[in-house]
Formats: structure tokens, sequence, C-alpha cells
């Protein structure tokens, strides 16, 4: 009851509530309220209010009580639509969009780091006699360009061969491994003095950054969050502003879940450790990018349905995945 209108319940309330189901009388309630609020599953706001979950509570529900919720049609059509294959230009933002839609909260997704993708191969394109433009094909269809000024007049009879030599030795390498490697990885060309091998070498810093992404997350939904009456007053509204004002604090969350783990996790409230969070609860999975993983999820209050939540923090990562 406390889920659907944020008002603390109190015994008489949950005893009409259950009438058809359990015939529980109101001084029967107040003693089982009483024993959990001794095990600190449930609070009062103050001395005269009806009982609300802690986050001991909320958590002993997730852990143990919660059932996996099974999408609508309507939930999926939205999703797949919105998520359909070839849209990999934007479908990390309008995943977002889609989480915050369907949840009602804050829908967010973390976006990976580039350097984990792997560099499927690279082609060299003249574009002038001391320009040349290298195109950096990585995996999930991500593309780099850039373009390299030399000193002196590039032999283009030269471009095929060492484009053969280097794709030879760094297809299907993580663009981290290359940068950090390069001089070895081509150590054995046989032209090793050529002045476009010694180009490469003095580039790589160029070529193979491993940040270059402007954007570390999209955030969608943030009207939502000021809908709930559970963030009427002014102090809780600063709390929002700020939360989504300061994407670190986000990254941050993010970066608390292993991405190494398949499974979706849930925090509550105090488990986030900040007090700005302390009304929250976030929902995350992961997502593979290509060869880069990376996270999904969102934020909400701590009385929300974590059961349809869940299901649909999941099932939209599971689109993520498979469409890249």
């Amino acid at each position: 009851m406390y889920i659907l209108n944020a008002a603390p319940v109190g015994s008489r309330i949950l005893s009409k509530f259950l009438e058809y189901e359990l015939k529980l009388s109101p001084a029967t309630i107040r003693n089982i309220m009483s024993d959990l609020e001794e095990m600190d599953y449930i609070t009062h706001p103050h001395t005269s209010a009806g009982r609300i979950p802690t986050d001991k509570g909320y958590r002993f529900y997730v852990d143990t009580l919660m059932k996996n919720e099974v999408l609508t049609d309507g939930d999926l059509k939205v999703v797949n639509d919105s998520l359909s294959p070839g849209q990999s230009s934007s479908i990390l933002r309008d995943a977002s969009r889609v989480l915050g839609m369907l949840s009602r909260y804050l829908g967010i997704v973390g976006i990976p780091h580039l350097a984990d993708l792997k560099v499927q191969k690279i082609e060299l394109i003249s574009l002038a006699s001391t320009r040349l433009l290298v195109v950096i094909a990585l995996d999930s269809d991500i593309i780099r360009t850039v373009t390299l000024e030399a000193v002196f007049e590039i032999d283009y009879r030269q471009l095929d061969e060492i484009t053969r030599f280097i794709n030879e030795r760094i297809s299907n390498k993580p663009l981290r491994f290359i940068k950090e490697n390069f001089k070895d990885i081509i150590s054995d060309y046989s032209s090793g003095n050529s002045p476009l091998i010694r180009l490469f070498v003095d580039s790589v810093d160029m070529l193979f950054q491993q940040e270059y992404q402007t954007e570390r997350i999209h955030i969608a939904g943030t009207q939502n969050l000021l809908n709930y009456p559970e963030f009427d007053d002014r102090l809780r509204i600063r709390g929002i502003i700020e939360l989504i004002e300061n994407e670190d604090i986000i990254i941050h969350l993010l970066d608390k879940y292993n991405p190494t783990e398949s499974n979706t996790r849930i925090f509550i409230g105090s488990e986030m450790q900040n007090e700005i969070l302390d009304d929250y609860s976030l929902i995350v999975s992961n997502y593979q990018l290509g060869s880069a993983i990376g996270s999904i999820g969102l934020i909400g209050p701590k009385r929300m349905n974590y059961s349809r939540m869940t299901s649909i923090v999941r099932h939209v990562s599971g689109i993520l995945s498979k469409n890249r």
C-alpha cells in the first residue's frame, strides 16, 4: 500500500485491505508491526504515523520475496520498436529514454570505455602529398578517423604494404593494448626506418588514444522524479537537482557495479553510501557493446515496484547486447 501512494500505513487501514484474504484485527496487526519495527524492517516517520519500510525491510523483500514480473506485450513493443537494429548512432541514448518512459523514473545508460573495444582493421587514405587519413574500424560498427600531417613527402606506394602489415598484427586486439604496445607490435617491419612507419610510432597517442568520447552517460526522465509525493519538500527537490546535475555521482554508482557480472543488482538507500541518495534505489545491469561492457539502469524512489523495474532493466539490457 505504501508503494502505491507514499502514505505511511496504519494497522486499521491494513486490516481492511487484507479482510478478504486474512482475517486479522487491527490489534493483531499492531502487534506484528511492533515486532517488525523492533527488528528494523519497518519504522514510522513520527509518533502518530503509520509505518513505512526501512532499507532493511526493502532488502528483505528484494532478496527473499520478490518475483520476476513478465512484461506486457505493450512494454515489449515499445522497447523493440525503439531499439531496433541499425540505430547504432543513437541506440544508447534511446535506451535511456525508453527506460525513463517505461519506469517513470530516471533512466541511465553508461557509455563503456571505448579503449576496451577491439580494432577490426585500419585503412590508409591519401589526402595530399603530406596528409594521410587513418580510418580505424572498431567492433560494434564504431569508426574513428585521424588525419596525420607528415613533414616529408609520403610514399603512397608503401600504403597497401604497410596497411596489410599493421592489420595482421592489430586485428582483433583492444585499443588499449595496441596503444600501449604499438612500437613492439610493428618492430619486425623489414623497413623499420621508413619515415611512414616512424610517423605511425610518433602518432600512436593520437591514433589509439583510450578516451575520446565526449559523453560518459545518457540520462533521461528527469521530470519523472518531480512527480512523486515524497519529493514535494524543498530539501528533497534540491537533492534531485543535485543528483541530476552531477553526473559524476551517477557514474560513480555505475562503477560500483562489477561489469563482469551478468546478473542485475539493486542498491537501496543507505547502501549507496551517499546522503543525496538516501531516498532512492538503483537497479543496474550491464550490456555488451561489441567487446566492451557498459552499465544500464534506473534510479527511483525506494518504494518502487522492484519486480517490474528489474524486468524492464533486464529486457533493455538484453536488447542492447543483441543489437550490437
